[in-house]
Order: C-alpha cells, then structure tokens, then sequence
C-alpha cells in the first residue's frame, strides 16, 4: 500500500472518530439536562415582560403578585403638628402630636385641587391605623416605635399642601414663607436624627407629590426615597424611578360605579377639557385643540374646576369612549386617573411620563399610547382613535374596571388600594435600600459625635 493512500485512510479515520466523539458529547449532555431540569429550551429561559405579565394574570390581578404577605415595617417620626395635620387647621388638645382617629376625629383634607396631591395624608392616616388595627388583612406596613427594628423610615410632612396653602403666606417679621421655614425646619430635624447618621438618609421616605413642593428641601434632602407625581422638575441624579416611587394623583371626578355603558352607548368618540394653553411639553395641547376642534364626535375645550366644571367633567368623561391625556407643564397629571376613574380609555400623549406600579402594571393593556412627534402630524391622532375597533375598545373598557381598585384612595384603606400599593412600591425598595446602605458602612468607623448628617452627603455629580 502506498504512503499516499496509507495518509488518506489515516486521516479518513480520524475524522470518523472526532465525528463520533463528538455526537456522544452532545448526546451526554443534552440527556444530563433532561434528567436534571426538566425539558431544556430557549423558552424555558428567557421571557419577554409580555410573557411575565401574562403569567402574572392568569394567576388572577387581585392575588398573584399584587398580595404580598411581607409586612412593611415603618418607623414614623413624632414630628409637631405644623408639619402635618396642624396645616389642616388642626390644632392639638394637649400635649399630643397625633389626632385620636380611634373616635372618628379625622381632619379632613382641603378640597379642590388640593385632594389630587394629598398622598402624604393617606399614607400617615394609615400608619396611624394600623397601630389599633386588630385585622392586618391586606395591610402592606405597620408602624414600630423602634426605629431599629425598621425596614423604612417615613417622614410626615405634609408638603403639598405646605406649598398650596403656605408658599405666599409670611411669618410676621420674617422674609420667608411659612412654607418655606418649615422645610428649613425639616432639614435641621432630620440632620440631627441619628437614623439619618446612620444610613445618610437613604432609608427615608419623603412625600412631594406637588411637582412645585420641597423646592427648597429637595435638594437636601435627596438620598431619601421621593414619592412623587413624576421627575419633571428633578435632575435625574435627584430622583429617578431606580431609587423613588411614582404615586398615582387622587381622581377629583365622580367614580364610575355600576357602569353599564358600552361602545354604542358612550357617544363622544374622545373627550379633553382643561387648560389649553400651557408652557414647555404642554404647548402640544394647543395644536392638538386647533386640530381636533371642529371633529363633530370630539370634545375639546377649556375647563376647571371652578363651578360645576367637576360635573361637567364627570359626565363628559363617563359618555367618552376615549379621554385624552396630554402633557401639561409636568408630564403627568390628573387626567388619567378621573379617565380611569370613568372607564374612559386614556389615549396618553406625553414622552417623558412616569406611570405608578408600572413594573407589575401593563398600562398597554387599557391606554393608548402616542408619541408627541405622530400626535402632531395632519389627521395622525383621530384616524388611530377611529380605527380602533369596538372588540378592541370593549377588551380595554373591562380591563379599566379591573384594575380601577387600584388607584383609589381610601380611609380605613381596603386591600390593593392606592395606599397598599404605593407601600408595596417602597417594600420592593427595600432590598436596594439595604445594599445602599451596607457600601455606605464597608469603610465606617462609626459615627462622629455631633456629625450632622446633611453635611456629610454630597451633591451628586451633574446635578443639573
């Protein structure tokens, strides 16, 4: 046999044998991953956030990842009247902070526009509550007068109405606005806190849900979480939907209830009445009105609340099949809540909103969405509205009814409430809260005596 063919063979040989050694490797493997983890597949692995939330409804909205069993632990300060419910005209008989809510001597919350920004007060009602609650069912935080044993804790300032009511009202002899000194105030407790010392802040929660509201503290204030409307008037190194919540605004329209309407019934095919005339992203709202005006099955003009403007609301939103919610001066406003609040699906036109509980909430499911630059263009908006199909609509009008629940206000708060979903936000903080604060401690030899806590915190980098 000749060396040429002696080389063929030989070669011939060894390729079979790499060939056959290779199919056993992957045969090996492929058995050792069915008897170790069952069937192994690319769809076994990797899920779209589709797929997540379809898995999450099957499982039913109202006790799937909605219900968590995990109670929020929350350490309250005791802070004086004026920063709370002493803003509401309440005046204390005593020595105490609190009003006894166990005899129904709740204050109320100032009316109008005032009641959409007045998260603050629902939250500290119920950490008030749940201190005499005898049942825990589907409450989310309890407050503990040991601030050790807390996993948060919440600062009760009523900023909101701190800046509705106080910003232009001055102390006799002072420059400032009460407004204004309070927060000065705020910021001289919280430094001399050792719970601030000792976590820098970043275990604090902070309600400003008035986009205007904590100007001054803010940014004093900003290694603790935010809760907010959204991030229009904060650089994101001050707040940002990794460390802070967004809180839905409270609905000042009248709540759908017994909703027996349909497609046919609600005969205006898209509804918009408030300010037209805005600044920064809300000059979209003047295009659009002399766009859509002279639509014959449109509604869109100017209205408030002064009057019967919340009736007339009401009623032009329950009779809509789609409300329009378009940016005003911040990205977010109200609007969307009364649309949900009415079973009208909310068409949302603004490109830098934050929406409450979105990353267990699919808002895709019940609102339309449109970027600014389409909205805009000639005829755009009102043929995608008019080529929305009934089926479609009606899938959404049931799904609004759905989740709806979810962001009402109510007290005593009722389980999935707008209250226990705004504190299972901050319990899935938690866990980001506590690695913070753990790099905080690698290098600490303990805290200074008399080292305030404010002062040794930074203004993050490119603040602005």
């Amino acid at each position: 046999m000749s060396k040429n063919k002696m080389w063929l063979i030989s070669h011939k040989f060894l390729f079979c044998l790499f060939l056959m050694t290779s199919t056993l490797l992957i045969l090996s493997r492929l058995l050792t991953l069915r008897s170790t983890g069952g069937p192994y597949s690319l769809d076994s692995i990797t899920f779209s956030s589709s797929n997540i939330l379809t898995m999450a409804e099957t499982e039913n909205l109202d006790s799937s990842c909605y219900t968590n069993n995990q109670i929020l632990k929350v350490f309250m300060y005791d802070l004086p009247p004026q920063f709370h419910f002493g803003l509401l005209g309440w005046k204390a008989a005593g020595p105490t902070v609190w009003p006894d809510i166990r005899s129904q001597q709740v204050p109320e919350y100032a009316g109008g526009l005032n009641l959409q920004h007045s998260i603050e007060y629902w939250l500290t009602l119920d950490l008030l509550n749940s201190e005499f609650s005898k049942n825990l069912s589907g409450r989310t935080a309890v407050r503990v007068r040991n601030s050790s044993e807390a996993d948060v804790i919440f600062v009760p300032f009523f900023a909101s109405i701190s800046y509705n009511r106080y910003s232009k009202v001055k102390t006799r002899g002072s420059k400032k606005s009460i407004n204004d000194l309070l927060q000065e105030n705020l910021v001289s407790f919280l430094s001399a806190q050792e719970e601030w010392k000792k976590s820098g802040g970043k275990d604090h929660i902070v309600v400003a849900h008035h986009p205007n509201s904590l100007l001054y503290a803010r940014m004093k204030l900003w290694p603790a979480i935010y809760i907010l409307a959204d991030f229009g008037r904060y650089p994101p190194t001050v707040a940002n939907v990794e460390k802070d919540v967004i809180a839905p605004y409270k609905h000042l329209i009248t709540s759908y209830v017994d909703d027996k309407s349909d497609f046919d019934s609600r005969k205006t095919l898209l509804h918009f009445q408030g300010s037209i005339y805005r600044k920064d992203g809300g000059i979209i709202r003047q295009e659009l009105y002399y766009m859509l005006k002279n639509e014959k099955d449109v509604h869109f003009s100017f209205g408030s609340i002064q009057g019967d403007g919340i009736s007339t609301a009401s009623k032009g939103m329950h009779s809509s099949k789609f409300c329009l919610n378009i940016a005003g001066d911040t990205p977010s406003s109200n609007r969307l809540f009364d649309a949900i609040a009415s079973h009208c699906v909310p068409v949302i036109i603004s490109d830098d909103i934050e929406l409450p509980f979105e990353d267990i909430i699919n808002y895709s499911e019940f609102c339309i969405f449109v970027p600014s630059s389409d909205a805009v263009r000639e005829n755009f908006l009102i043929n995608l509205i008019r080529n929305i199909s009934k089926e479609k609509w009606t899938r959404m009008w049931e799904k609004l009814k759905e989740v709806e629940h979810f962001f009402e206000f109510h007290y005593p708060s009722q389980e999935n409430d707008a209250v226990q979903m705004i504190w299972r936000a901050i319990l899935r903080k938690v866990p980001s809260i506590d690695r913070k604060i753990h790099k905080l401690g690698r290098f600490s030899r303990g805290v200074v005596s008399g080292e305030s806590g404010l002062r040794s915190i930074s203004v993050p980098r490119n603040f602005w």
